[in-house]
């Protein structure tokens, strides 16, 4: 069972930046094959993490995200803690290196 939530653009503020705690944000698309390698994984952080939100945004949908955040290449994930960027990563990770990024 994941905790992952599909949030859009227009969710964004609400979903993440006004969030208390940390949350993790997957840029993906449904046709990036790598996005397709971490969501299993991401979906694992979900349930392994009771405090950390995790959300996933569809990049081909959030254009002004995208450049907001400087995103050139999918997947990229964001760790957001009370509103703050605090970390990035860019392309597919393992479930250790996933877990390290968050912690």
């Amino acid at each position: 069972m994941s905790n992952v939530i599909e949030i859009n653009s227009e969710q964004f503020a609400t979903e993440v930046e006004q969030h208390t705690g940390k949350v993790l944000v997957d840029f993906y698309a449904p046709w990036c094959g790598p996005c397709k390698m971490i969501s299993p994984i991401v979906d694992q952080i979900s349930t392994e993490f009771d405090t950390l939100k995790v959300v996933k945004v569809n990049a081909d949908n959030a254009q002004e995200l995208m450049a907001k955040f400087g995103i050139r290449g999918i997947p990229t994930l964001l760790l957001i803690e009370n509103g703050e960027l605090i970390n990035t990563k860019v392309g597919a990770a393992s479930l250790s290196q996933m877990k390290e990024f968050v912690a």
